[in-house]
This record gives C-alpha cells, structure tokens and sequence, in this order.
C-alpha cells in the first residue's frame, strides 16, 4: 500500500492510538507527522514493513518519548509514561493492538471524537478540531468547509488543542449521562468528515464517517438523531458507484440506478423507520427524509422543498437555503429559485456557484450562466467537477 493511502486511510487512528498513550494532542500530532516522515524516507529504501499502522504507531510513540526526555520541564510526565510502559501487562496495548490495520480496541477513534468534542470548547472549535485530528484535514480544508481565513482557523485550532491539554480533558467516551451535552458536536463533525469524503473525493473519509456513525449508533440506540445520520450517510453513499462516469459528475436524474447499492438502501430507510418511530424530529431526521425522497423517480419536489423550508427553521443555514431554492425552481421555475439565491451570501461556496448557473442557463441567461460557471470552475475541488463544470460551461457557449 502506497504510504499516502496509509495515510488517508490511518491516519485518524494511529493518532487516536496516540493520544490515548501519550495523553496531549499536540505532541500526539507532532509524533504522528514525524513517523510519516521517517516512513516516507525509509519504505522506498527498505521496503514497507508488514503492518505499517503498527511501525507508525511504535516510531511515533518512541519518537515523543525521545522529545519527552529532553525537555526537562516534561520530565516528571516521561518518567511516568516510561513506567507505564514497562509495566504494562505483556498482551497487545498501543501499536502491538493493531493486527493488519485493524485495531483491537473498536472505540479509540470515537473516544478521541468525544475528546475533542468536550463541551468546554466552542461548538466551532469542537467540529474544526475533530477534522483536523480525526479526519487528517488540512488546516485550509478546514478553513474552507466553515468558510473562514486560513489563519482564523489556524489560531482557532492552537487555543483548542492548548485548552484540552490545560484542562486535562480525559481521552474516553463520557458516560451515559454526559452523553447528550456532546451529542451535537460529535453529530456535526461525523457528517462533516462524511462530506468531505462525499464532495471532497476522500472516499476513505466517506467509510470512515459511515464507520463512526455505525458506533454512534451502537453507543446510542435509542437516540433518533444518531440513527437518523447514519441512515442519511448510508442513503447518500448508496450512489457512489453511479455519481462518477468517465471522469465527470454525473447528475442524480442521469445515473445508473442498477449501479445503486440496494442493501444500503434498505439500511438506510429501516434507520430511518426507527429514527421516526422515537417521535422527535431533528435536522439529521429530516435531511435522511429528504435523501429517502431523492432516491423516488419522479421526485417529489414538493414534499422535498417543504422539508428543506423545515430544515432552514431548525438550522438557519443558507446552505439548506440553497437546497431548497432547487427545490423550489423544479416547482415554479428558475427565477423563483433564482429569487432565493440572490439574498444568500455564500460567494465562496463552489455549489452556490453551480447551482446559480444551471438556473441562470435553465432560465435563457447565457452570459451570467457562463460567469457563474466559471466562478465554480474556480472553486471546484476535484477533477470529476471540473470536468462536468467544464462541460455545461461548453454548453452554454
């Protein structure tokens, strides 16, 4: 395996394994980004070793054991994981727990989620360091998913990691009791790693969410909201194999449904029966409602913008904004979900560039359609978008 696909693919838990052994997010990091530096040097030399999460893993942890030790003001906390260290029982702890990249504690991941997630940071900052951590985010991609300046972020992510090291925030799941006050956080930050695997093309990021939401679930049974986003990651993942054909973005209403995952699907509608027989009805219910509806032939616009109209009252994001405005123009036209997009202020979001300009072409407007288009064009993120962007944007010349 390439040392970049083990890094997607790893890197959220050779760092939660981390954490958990080293107790500090930040020397954690600095640890884990050292370890895929010495692996990037030696693996094309020596070879790749036969379990590289566990070389990460163990190179790491030696790796901020040797940092520990030369900074004397650190001393008291090296002797004190050296002990623990060579006192801990034989059997696999740490890096030995990982058999073929398989780690054999099931919740390292969803615990440093629930760190990161401690109700005594911000909302923001819970979500933003979770990505960083978890999901091995870059500080710009961040930036970009809370529309936000890089150094905002920056800055936004150092005060996090410095309180939950300075407040002693323990690396494990919460109790049951403490469970509710963090179930937002950890909601939103689930959902947003799934997107970005989604719109980002990190389809690891996409299993990896689907991975958390299934443990959430577990965690949780008995809460609607938790079964609600796994349903909606599942019904949205369902599409994957139909979403790209010849390296272009293939639109819903022109993908192969035979090339859609039915077991997902069934999953996805029977968590969502069972989100919906809890009787309460929250944004992650309603969006999964919503992608059930995406999957009829012919969609039912009208159910769908109503249920968007539900959303925005219960988020006020301009995001369900925009969905909604294509909902509405499927209803009554382009200008009436032009109308809609116009008091948005979302100039650095690429959808609300796209979407703009299929409404502005639909509508008979070539020039601005042509102008949005390539403001997308600016802003896409990979190369299926581009090329589908590119396309329309031929279309209309």
């Amino acid at each position: 395996m390439a040392l970049d696909a083990v890094f997607r693919e790893q890197w959220g838990r050779v760092l939660a394994t981390l954490v958990g052994i080293l107790g500090d997010i930040e020397v954690a990091e600095d640890a884990a980004a050292e370890a895929f530096a010495v692996a990037a040097e030696r693996w094309p030399r020596d070879g790749e070793p036969a379990n590289p999460t566990g070389w990460l893993v163990t190179t790491a942890r030696n790796r901020a054991i040797d940092h520990l030790r030369r900074q004397q003001v650190l001393a008291a906390k090296t002797k004190l994981l050296a002990r623990d260290l060579e006192t801990a029982p034989a059997g696999p702890t740490g890096a030995e727990a990982f058999v073929d990249g398989t780690a054999t504690i099931p919740d390292e991941r969803l615990e440093l989620i629930f760190t990161c997630c401690h109700p005594a940071l911000s909302l923001e900052a819970q979500v933003a360091l979770t990505l960083r951590t978890l999901g091995g985010l870059s500080t710009e991609e961040i930036a970009l998913a809370f529309l936000l300046p890089f150094e905002t972020m920056s800055k936004r992510l150092t005060r996090a990691k410095h309180k939950i090291r300075d407040a002693r925030i323990p690396f494990a799941v919460p109790p049951d009791h403490q469970l509710p006050d963090r179930l937002a956080a950890v909601l939103a930050v689930v959902y947003l790693i799934f997107n970005q695997g989604w719109g980002g093309g990190r389809v690891d990021l996409a299993a990896e969410a689907i991975h958390l939401g299934r443990a959430l679930a577990g965690l949780m049974p008995d809460e609607p909201e938790a079964l609600a986003l796994l349903a909606l990651m599942l019904l949205h993942d369902a599409r994957r194999a139909a979403r790209v054909r010849d390296g272009q973005v293939v639109p819903l209403d022109d993908q192969d449904r035979t090339l859609w995952d039915p077991r997902q699907i069934d999953e996805g509608r029977a968590l969502l029966g069972r989100a919906l027989a809890r009787g309460r009805t929250g944004p992650y219910l309603v969006q999964a409602a919503i992608a059930d509806l995406h999957l009829g032939q012919p969609r039912d616009w009208r159910s769908i913008a109503l249920l968007y109209e539900t959303l925005g009252r219960q988020t006020g994001s301009p995001i369900v904004e925009l969905n909604r405005a294509i909902a509405v123009a499927e209803l009554d036209g382009p200008a009436a979900g032009l109308a809609i997009l116009d008091g948005l202020d979302l100039d650095h979001y690429r959808y609300f560039h796209s979407t703009r300009a299929d409404l502005l072409r639909r509508a008979g407007r070539a020039a601005e359609a042509r102008a949005a288009y390539r403001q997308a064009l600016d802003l896409a993120q990979t190369e299926p978008e581009r090329r589908f962007l590119a396309s329309r944007l031929a279309d209309c010349s």
